[in-house]
């Protein structure tokens, strides 16, 4: 195999911390509503519904349902739990259908008109990822969000409108399409751009931008979401970004407050084509990871040459808690997951700190040499 075969025709899982559920776990885990005879009649009734994939997770579900509304509290927040699992259910149907379809999310601010080099930047990028069969996700609204559902055409777009006491209509590109989903509130829209996502991109944009790339560079760098790029893009000769990373460097880097390696988390560019490699380069050979205990176990799309584990091994021993990074099939643990099976593995056990450094590891993958079939 002289190149990795397409992403696009590899299912891909969507677990977005990376993390996997331990087998074996006991019915004591679901915990109790505090009354036996009510922990039986939910424990029958997640049995008797078709369909479910894991019946334990129901019936947690479902305790803490019950516990909730056997609480002291107002109605309020009653309503507010349940609506955060109804908005998060919603958007979960709506982009199920394209569960195996990698996409990016794209920030940036709402004030910026068509004829702005931005917009037109932000339309060409969408654009350009279409034609990398990425889809674009937005905010669903004016300026850059319209410009990133312009460019990637109806067909391949979704908008996460938010409800505001003010009027927040969806941008003309997105408006009445099935893939359109609204939020009540920001945390549930927020954890579908992560969470949905395979890339963020920023273009220059105001206070809900710098939002949404901090945090998605705190949820990166402290490990509650798996790596993914961060690209944020000027137009041509355009300099927001530029001195934003002058800021980061001179003063979070210089006070030591992140390290060297956290710099490897973001790219800023002026240059479109460049964006678009650094995404789609990202997954050339690396096609996502999880955890099995203290193992971490990065499938690849394609196995690495002999060699280049234990170069590996030695460039980045820093990241191994014990033992040596090794390449092999799937592990027993993983097969919840077979439509994922026959992706080659390299395996090591991770102290889960230093993103940054993992983040060069991945790097250092997609460089690697791959096995010539």
């Amino acid at each position: 195999m002289a190149n990795p075969p397409d992403p696009s025709a590899v299912p891909m899982e969507r677990d977005f911390t990376a993390g996997m559920m331990r087998p074996g776990r006991r019915r004591s885990f679901a915990g109790s509503t505090g009354d036996p005879a009510v922990d039986q009649r939910i424990e029958e009734l997640a049995a008797n519904i078709p369909g479910v994939r894991d019946p334990e997770l129901l019936v947690e579900m479902l305790v803490t349902g019950a516990r909730i509304a056997r609480m002291d509290i107002a109605a309020g927040e009653f309503k507010l739990f349940n609506r955060t699992l109804k908005e998060m259910r919603r958007a979960e149907e709506v982009f199920k259908p394209w569960r195996n379809i990698r996409k990016v999310s794209v920030f940036g601010s709402a004030r910026t008109r068509p004829d702005e080099p931005e917009y037109k930047a932000a339309v060409a990028f969408a654009r350009r990822m279409r034609e990398e069969k990425f889809m674009t996700i937005t905010g669903a609204g004016p300026g850059i969000m319209a410009a990133g559902n312009e460019g990637a055409g109806r067909a391949d777009s979704f908008g996460l409108n938010i409800v505001l006491p003010f009027e927040a209509v969806a941008n003309e590109f997105i408006a009445g399409d099935d893939k359109l989903v609204a939020f009540n509130y920001f945390f549930t829209r927020k954890l579908s751009f992560v969470k949905e996502s395979d890339a963020l991109v920023g273009f220059p944009g105001g206070f809900g931008t710098m939002d949404e790339v901090f945090e998605s560079l705190t949820l990166i760098q402290t490990g509650k979401s798996s790596i993914h790029p961060i690209v944020l893009i000027d137009a041509k000769g355009g300099t927001y970004w530029k001195f934003w990373a002058q800021f980061i460097r001179e003063h979070l880097l210089r006070l030591a407050l992140i390290s060297e390696a956290d710099l490897s988390l973001f790219k800023v560019t002026d240059d479109i084509e460049e964006a678009v490699a650094e995404i789609t380069g990202f997954y050339r050979v690396f096609h996502s990871y999880r955890y099995v205990g203290d193992q971490l176990v990065m499938r690849l799309m394609a196995p690495l040459a002999a060699d280049e584990p234990a170069r590996l091994q030695q460039e980045f021993a820093d990241l191994v808690k014990a033992g040596n990074m090794q390449q092999r099939d799937a592990l027993e643990e993983e097969n919840d997951e077979p439509e994922m099976a026959a992706l080659p593995r390299l395996v090591f056990r991770h102290h889960r700190r230093d993103y940054g450094r993992l983040r060069q590891l991945i790097d250092a993958v997609n460089r690697a040499r791959v096995e010539v079939c």
